[in-house]
């Protein structure tokens, strides 16, 4: 199975994850706060070129996280090209490959436990809502480990359908797909309860319930 890390020694992939994050988070507030072509398409070049020049991923790295979206990108034109007009559409539809491809970078040049690491750190304010960043973090982690995991079933699946004689991709593979992906969903489940995954902490007992089971006592 095929991980969404691909291993590197450039300057992409030392940068660090918080860094990268960052630039995601700025490049899709700008991306949005600007309905200009050019600037957009001048976007899409650089991400372009982050990945395959500075980056040196593979353009396969790249596809394959487009793939499974160019059907909503089309239907996105072909709404817009209805509705508001082609240029319009150009963009919208510019703006989300951009942000695709710029989100397939970083997780094809940074680990998942870096990723993970920045999640759980942003999200550590939140204790004091009884929010646990740590179950956030595997959330995380268990959605970009499972992924590949689903796309590799799918190839699995699409194989085995062609060597039955399906000249291309029917309907009928959403059923054993779904069934795969359950079954799957019910054993990590059943791993992360049999490892306590989630068991609530016991608080520790206040200085007044202290205090009380000492005069009891």
């Amino acid at each position: 199975m095929q991980s969404l890390y691909v291993p590197g020694t450039t300057h992409v992939h030392r940068a660090p994850a918080g860094v990268k994050l960052a630039v995601l988070a700025l490049l899709g507030l700008a991306l949005f706060a600007t309905a200009r072509l050019v600037v957009v398409a001048a976007a899409f070049v650089l991400v372009l070129a982050a990945g395959l020049l500075w980056a040196r991923l593979p353009r396969r790295a790249l596809l394959s996280q487009v793939r499974p979206v160019w059907i909503w990108l089309v239907a996105l034109f072909g709404f817009h090209l209805l509705v508001t007009g082609p240029l319009v559409g150009a963009v919208a539809v510019l703006r989300l490959l951009t942000l695709v491809i710029a989100a397939a970078v970083v997780t094809a040049t940074t680990r998942v436990t870096a990723l993970v690491a920045v999640i759980e750190w942003l999200t550590s304010p939140l204790r004091v809502f009884g929010v646990r960043p740590g179950r956030i973090g595997l959330v995380i982690a268990m959605t970009l480990r499972f992924i590949p995991l689903v796309a590799d079933r799918a190839a699995r699946i699409r194989e085995a359908q062609a060597a039955r004689g399906a000249d291309r991709v029917r309907p009928a593979m959403v059923v054993p797909l779904l069934v795969q992906v359950l079954r799957m969903a019910t054993t990590v489940g059943e791993a992360l309860d049999a490892r306590g995954a989630g068991d609530v902490t016991a608080r520790r007992p206040g200085r007044r319930a202290a205090v009380d089971s000492v005069r009891t006592t």
